[in-house]
């Protein structure tokens, strides 16, 4: 599903409009000490103003009316290494479950030589390869050994970690999840949620300000760079998600009452904007493969807390037709000049609604 407005100019359908030189310094490698310590900028949707500070200002940037959606989704340990039997190390990456019930759809790198009916030896237990399905390949392992034995956290990557670098790897598997993360699915962390503690939440919650949850498995697509020049011509992969009857009742009451909805992260813009409207009601539960371009007229979402892109992703492409294309490679260009960290473990900018 790909949604566009009005025509904004050719040259904002050109990839070419959304590369940035970033030095591989900015790529933040470990996360900031304590989650709220990042530095973020602060804008207001559309315009060129732009204020530095850091992540736990934003207590005192919001009004105390407005309404946060947060992803709940938790990370799965979605890496294994394994070996085959002849000697050759292999990583397998989990995409989702298959719908038999047992097994999982993955990758296998490299797969080059791998086999149907081959066994891999994973950490303690032996992993079957029943064959390929598209361009995965369905593994399975006994019933009985959790994934949580064999797996390890699906770092991104563009975040490096040395084998030996235990206390790192420790750290991972708590900071590479949210103080929201709930529901199990994801195998990559909606990031703009990696900023917020418990303090920031009951702060923001004293002050008066609502949050309600959503739930979108994030998953490997979220690293797919854009290969087409013309965006129109790309697509995002799908993604499941859910959104519960009483966040249905929040986003409209608070569209009732003219409060400021406020999306926590790219994933929670995805399903809102996926949302036919924000009328109360059942569970839903699907699919969404929004593809945001240049022009897209957006309907529920008032503001935006989110981390810095990949150049050339579907991300900063959403970001820039959220906050205009000029502003927020601006905001990029000084975000690389202020030596602000980049990626899943670095800052972040809140793009807060304009008020009359």
């Amino acid at each position: 599903m790909t949604r566009m407005g009005t025509d904004p100019g050719e040259s904002a359908f050109s990839l070419r409009s959304y590369q940035f030189e970033l030095p591989d310094s900015l790529i933040a490698q470990e996360p900031a000490k304590n989650r709220s310590d990042s530095r973020c900028i602060f804008a207001t949707r559309g315009e060129s103003q732009r204020d530095f500070g850091t992540f736990s200002e934003i207590v005192d940037r919001l009004q105390g009316d407005e309404l946060l959606v947060y992803n709940d989704t938790r990370v799965i340990p979605a890496r294994i290494r394994a070996q085959r039997t002849t000697g050759g190390k292999v990583e397998i990456f989990l995409l989702r479950p298959h719908q038999d019930g047992v097994s999982w759809l993955a990758w296998i790198s490299p797969s080059r030589r791998i086999k149907p009916g081959e066994t891999l030896k994973g950490p303690d237990v032996d992993i079957i390869v029943h064959g390929r399905e598209g361009s995965s390949w369905r593994v399975e392992w006994p019933a009985e050994i959790p994934l949580e034995k064999i797996g390890e956290v699906p770092l991104p990557p563009y975040i490096q970690r040395e084998p030996g670098k235990t206390d790192l790897h420790a750290a991972d598997k708590e900071r590479y999840q949210t103080v929201f993360a709930k529901t199990p699915g994801a195998v990559a962390a909606p990031t703009a949620g990696l900023h917020f503690d418990q303090p920031i939440l009951e702060a923001l919650a004293a002050k008066g300000v609502h949050r309600a949850s959503i739930t979108l498995h994030v998953g490997p697509g979220t690293f797919k760079p854009i290969e087409a020049e013309n965006l129109t011509d790309h697509r995002v992969d799908p993604e499941w998600y859910s959104i519960s009857p009483e966040t249905r009742t929040a986003l409209h009451e608070a569209k009732n009452e003219n409060r400021p909805i406020i999306a926590i992260g790219t994933t929670s813009m995805r399903v809102l904007e996926s949302l036919p409207d924000l009328t109360p009601g059942d569970e839903i539960i699907g699919e969404t493969d929004l593809t945001i371009l240049p022009g897209y007229q957006f309907r529920h979402a008032d503001g935006l807390l989110t981390n810095f892109h990949l150049p050339g992703s579907s991300l900063l492409v959403l970001v820039s037709c959220f906050h205009g294309l000029e502003n927020t490679l601006n905001l990029y260009r000084e975000a690389v000049e202020n030596q602000f960290r980049f990626y899943s473990y670095g800052d972040c900018m809140l793009i807060t609604p304009q008020r009359s």
